[in-house]
């Protein structure tokens, strides 16, 4: 294993500095084709190895690595290639931090809570050569990481972040199965080789307590409480419809009421963010919407249905009064 620290400190997760105890490893890939960890992983002006850390990650001209303010994830590592194309691992939380990769879960508390996590960068999804490498890689990391935390390598202990979804303890996503299975691995696979690898002993990486900048238990700052809520406004329009509300949301579909969000699982199909929160806006467009809808016959059905209720709230007003 190729292992490198650059630790992310100006995402806002980090400087949360939340801690968890680890119950379990997390795989999750990158959804777009850039095998290089420069894309997502950068040290600051200032830090400590500054100059060595690029040199051998390599310069993002873009600004767009997960290291500032406002990306609303963060993962405890991610492996891909570095500037001499060769397999690496950088590590970029501490092992015991709580991460932001798995986003809300739907029967079960979010694995942000329980589980490290991982990022394995795509290329184009065909290369056998470095499917073989970065899944070697993720397995010797998974490994080590097991060893570190006394864990055993088997669901939910490591998971995909498809799996973890299926579980209830992550968001919708099709990572890694979308990839894993094009080269004849499944995640039983990866279970089972990593824990023919735990046979080999691996060095523990720990990040030494005086570089953390950052204490827990701190007040947050807005920065990182918009952060935080963004999480948690993304978690929550992810999340399914429930069940008692199946035929009225088909009806309000049907008419027109409701309209879709986008595709927010990357799964080709609309979504609608059932459980999210309505905006003023949202709001507005919904009532004005249902305008043309209602016709006369339906307002006087709505009007004969609430007369009941009209009339015992009049009365109990009078009652108070009396």
């Amino acid at each position: 294993m190729n292992l490198i620290t650059c630790l992310l400190k100006r995402n806002d997760c980090y400087r949360a500095g939340q801690r968890i105890t680890p119950k379990g490893v997390m795989i999750h890939s990158t959804g777009a084709p850039n095998p290089m960890l420069r894309r997502y992983v950068q040290p600051m002006p200032g830090d400590q190895g500054y100059d060595q850390l690029m040199e051998r990650l390599g310069r993002n001209p873009n600004g767009n690595s997960w290291n500032r303010s406002g990306v609303g994830a963060c993962v405890h590592g991610f492996i891909g290639k570095l500037a001499d194309g060769s397999i690496g691992t950088a590590q970029t939380l501490p092992w015991g931090w709580r991460g932001w990769h798995a986003g809300n879960g739907t029967t079960r508390p979010s694995a942000n809570n329980t589980h490290i996590s991982f990022e394995i960068c795509e290329d184009g999804l065909e290369d056998r050569d470095y499917f073989e490498a970065v899944y070697r890689e993720a397995v010797e990391l998974t490994a080590m990481l097991c060893q570190m935390y006394d864990l055993d390598p088997t669901e939910p202990g490591v998971i995909c972040h498809s799996e973890g979804h299926a579980l209830g303890m992550a968001s919708g996503h099709a990572d890694v199965m979308h990839w894993f299975p094009r080269f004849g691995k499944t995640m039983d696979d990866f279970r089972a080789d990593v824990a023919e690898d735990m046979h080999n002993e691996h060095t523990p990486n720990e990040v030494p307590e005086e570089d953390i900048d950052v204490k827990p238990d701190l007040p947050i700052t807005s920065e990182q409480f918009s952060a935080l809520m963004g999480e948690y406004l993304s978690g929550l329009s992810l999340q399914p419809g429930s069940d008692w509300s199946a035929e009225d949301r088909a009806k309000s579909i049907e008419i027109g009421l409701i309209k879709g969000v986008g595709d927010l699982n990357d799964d080709g199909e609309m979504d609608f963010a059932w459980r999210s929160w309505a905006t003023r806006e949202e709001t507005t467009a919904m009532l004005l919407r249902l305008v043309p809808i209602i016709t006369p016959e339906v307002a006087e059905a709505v009007a004969t249905a609430l007369q009941p209720a009209i009339e015992e709230m009049v009365q109990k007003l009078m009652e108070g009064k009396a």
